[in-house]
């Protein structure tokens, strides 16, 4: 198992720099729509979570096709394009998911938990998809 991992280190490495970038800024998005004064979307964190979330994808998208996996062969813009939209709209349903569970079930409302709920367990669990998902999948050898 670690020699794969060190197989694959400059890859993984890249991926998680692209989705670093990808992160702050889907957190970042998230709280500016949702926990700032006079936010725009004060009462819908679930629409502010898919909205900052898909500026995240775009980021992502640009990153690993142009920085992490730009030596692998093209498969064609629209297969890669419909492929990485699916895959990081299931990872984006798990963020969503993890904080409506911490909202309306658990019923924790504050910055710090709606945080750790979607920005922290749900793009933690919604990462460990996309690279299997990525490197398998989209941006295949």
């Amino acid at each position: 198992m670690l020699s794969k991992i060190l197989k694959i280190r400059h890859e993984l490495g890249k991926f998680f720099s692209v989705g670093l970038a990808a992160y702050v800024i889907g957190v970042a998005g998230f709280n500016l729509l949702v926990h700032i004064d006079s936010a725009l979307l004060a009462n819908k964190p679930l629409t502010a979570s898919i909205v900052s979330g898909t500026f995240s994808i775009l980021v992502a998208y640009f990153g690993n096709r142009h920085w992490t996996w730009r030596y692998r062969k093209w498969s064609g813009t629209k297969r890669e394009l419909t492929l990485f939209f699916l895959i990081n709209i299931l990872g984006l349903v798990i963020s969503v998911v993890c904080l409506a569970i911490s909202r309306y079930i658990l019923r924790f409302d504050s910055v710090v938990a709606d945080n750790i709920a979607s920005n922290l367990i749900g793009v933690g669990l919604g990462t460990l998809l996309r690279f299997w998902a990525y490197r398998t999948i989209v941006f295949k050898e």
